[in-house]
């Protein structure tokens, strides 16, 4: 099975983990099972899957503390809450905290399915292309345009741009940037010089003379890119 049927399932009773991981790999996905958030954060940053079922009370934290991570990695990534926290101030903080869906427990396997696919069909969507004011990136073909001018990106720059149009608008830090572009994940493994002279370059072909600048230096902080307003 490939990345696009790849589900994490986080969900600290075993019993229900194993049904629904049964359940879901007889449908056709491929399930990953963490009953805790260090697991579930450590299967998250091994490889993104294409949807996360997120249980809110976990032995080691609070779910809503796992989807704040998970949005830091990926604003795009379909995360449908399963709880048994029925009341409407939980469904409303799941959903402004960053979730896509809520369904409470107990819920039927069916209704569940239907809306792991409903999920997906959006993420595709989303995910094929992104785009911000006149610049639009068209993932498939890896392939960037800024008011209908083609960029000559290197392969590391696609991937530095496709992250930063992930974030919508929201700023990147450079420790971002090394674990989601460079894949480096160690404290002791420093990038800085790196990074910013891959984002000099970038902006350089981003900007030409008498453009607005998209990709901005946040001092202190880290970048961001948006419409210069």
């Amino acid at each position: 099975m490939n990345q696009n049927s790849r589900i994490v399932l986080v969900e600290d009773d075993e019993k229900l983990a194993a049904s629904l991981s049964r359940g879901l790999e007889e449908a056709g996905y491929f399930c990953a099972v963490a009953g805790r958030v260090k697991e579930a954060e450590a299967l998250l940053c091994e490889e993104l899957p294409a949807l996360v079922l997120l249980d809110m009370g976990l032995p080691d934290g609070d779910g809503s503390d796992l989807l704040r991570f998970i949005r830091t990695i990926d604003t795009e990534l379909p995360v449908i809450i399963t709880t048994a926290r029925s009341g409407v101030t939980d469904r409303v903080g799941g959903l402004e905290g960053g979730a896509d869906d809520y369904l409470v427990k107990p819920y039927a396997f069916e209704e569940l399915l239907a809306r792991i696919r409903i999920q997906l069909r959006h993420s595709d969507r989303v995910r094929l292309q992104r785009s911000v004011g006149d610049l639009t990136l068209d993932l498939p073909s890896r392939r960037a345009e800024r008011a209908g001018r083609l960029l000559d990106l290197t392969p590391r720059e696609f991937d530095l741009l496709a992250y930063l149009v992930s974030l919508r608008g929201e700023v990147a830090t450079r420790q971002m940037l090394q674990e989601n572009v460079w894949k480096v994940h160690s404290a002791m493994a420093s990038m800085a010089n790196v990074i910013d002279v891959h984002i000099s370059r970038l902006r350089q072909k981003l900007e030409e003379p008498g453009e607005p600048p998209l990709l901005h230096t946040v001092r202190g902080v880290g970048f961001i890119l948006k419409e210069d307003v």
